[in-house]
């Protein structure tokens, strides 16, 4: 097995396993401690945790091709719907120790999930606090390089920006995960995908998009710039 860095993004790896196939991966900040049963590997005294696609819509972006995945070691993320914290434990990898990822989750259950992964990294810092009511937490959160979110709400475009003009610093990013069938179970996605980047091409630049499928049905991935 070996190692290497990603073309185009820092402090993501392709890890070639034995049977030739290559997967991508983070180094993992809580070494000998997983988040949702992904597989660990030593490679040369460094501990890697696979990054499942199919489990992890960033993976799925990175992997579909995006441009731009604005999540490098350092910097400071506001991430909204961080459920139990699969992607996110994958983001805070990703800024490493020097870096901060605020986790707003708005359910009980995922977060009791979220406080242990936070508790191994204390780069995390969970809030039980909803993301339609970004002045609940405004006090917590410090200015951000990245807003992302997964939020599954039909007025998911319209918590981004509120979020966004709260706390993104200007010529930060926004890496939004759009659910097409969460807005409109009646339109094809495609249709809600434009109508929303439509919303968002007034406040932010669009950066990229792409599709999610086949990781990740009717969904995509927009990266904004303010």
């Amino acid at each position: 097995m070996k190692a290497t860095e990603h073309e185009r993004f820092a402090g993501v790896y392709w890890v070639e396993l034995e049977d030739g196939t290559r997967k991508l991966a983070t180094v993992n900040l809580a070494p000998g401690t997983q988040v949702y049963g992904e597989r660990l590997l030593k490679i040369q005294g460094v501990e890697y945790r696979l990054w499942d696609p199919y489990r992890s819509k960033l993976a799925a972006a990175i992997l579909k091709g995006i441009k731009e995945a604005p999540i490098s070691s350092g910097k400071k993320v506001l991430y909204l719907g961080a459920a139990s914290g699969t992607t996110a434990s994958h983001v805070a990898d990703l800024v490493g120790p020097s870096g901060s990822i605020y986790c707003v989750e708005i359910s009980s259950r995922p977060l009791r999930d979220l406080l242990v992964v936070c508790n191994r990294r204390p780069n995390m810092v969970p809030l039980l606090a909803d993301a339609r009511q970004p002045g609940s937490y405004c006090a917590l959160v410090e200015k951000a390089d990245v807003v992302y979110q997964d939020v599954a709400q039909p007025d998911q475009t319209d918590i981004l920006l509120a979020n966004v003009k709260a706390f993104l610093r200007e010529g930060g990013c926004a890496v939004l995960v759009l659910k097409a069938r969460s807005i409109d179970i009646t339109k094809e996605p495609r249709e809600i995908f434009r109508d929303e980047m439509e919303k968002l091409e007034k406040e932010l630049e669009v950066v990229d998009a792409k599709i999610l499928d086949p990781y990740e049905k009717d969904h995509a991935m927009l990266v904004l710039r303010k």
